[in-house]
Parts: C-alpha cells; structure tokens; sequence
C-alpha cells in the first residue's frame, strides 16, 4: 500500500505542517526545532517503514511514529504549561497526536500479523 493512501500519514503530515506554521513566530529557536521535529518525525517514519519489504521492518519504523507521537504530545504539553502555545490550539493538536497514535497502534497490530 503506497503510504500516501493511509489516512494515518494524510493526518500526521497535516498536522506536521500545522506545526511549522502555527511555531513560525516562536523565538525560543531549541523548543521551535525540536517540537517540529518530533512533529515531522511521525509523517516521515510512516512512509519510510511503508517502503519497507518486511513486516518486521514496517512495524519497527511504525512504533518509532507512534514514538514521536508521545514525544510530540509530551512537548505541547510543556508548551502549552509555559505559555508558548495558546492552550485550546495545544489541545487541539494534542488530541491529534493522540488520534494518531491509536490509529498507528492499528496499522502496527495489522502489518504484524
């Protein structure tokens, strides 16, 4: 299945661009680069393990984007406590991480079957 396909990677790069956009006025350079890193991680490791000709090696790459997910939400979780971000735009995204992560749970029991 090609990886643009899967609604998974669909969200997670939407959400990845969402992220650089809605940061792009950040001035703390370090937590900027590393929320949209994190961020850009998820979309990024999803279509790499996609690629992939094992089912071990798509589960791998499949759990380090569910990974990213929990490193994603944790920093906006900061982010937001700080007041970096504007609580209900964290939350929103931080429910999307969420979302992803159940959805990638999914496609890990799936593609390791």
């Amino acid at each position: 299945m090609d990886f643009e396909r899967l609604e998974v990677w669909r969200r997670s790069k939407d959400l990845s661009v969402e992220l650089y956009r809605g940061l792009s006025s950040c001035l703390d350079y370090g937590f900027r680069n590393q929320l949209t890193r994190s961020g850009l991680s998820v979309p990024s490791n999803i279509a790499e393990g996609m690629e992939r000709s094992s089912d071990a090696e798509k589960a791998y790459f499949l759990n380090v984007a569910k990974g990213s997910c929990a490193e994603l939400r944790t920093q906006l979780l900061i982010g937001k406590e700080i007041g970096y971000l504007d609580a209900a735009l964290a939350d929103r995204w931080i429910t999307e991480a969420r979302e992803l992560s159940m959805m990638l749970a999914g496609l890990i029991k799936r593609v390791s079957k």
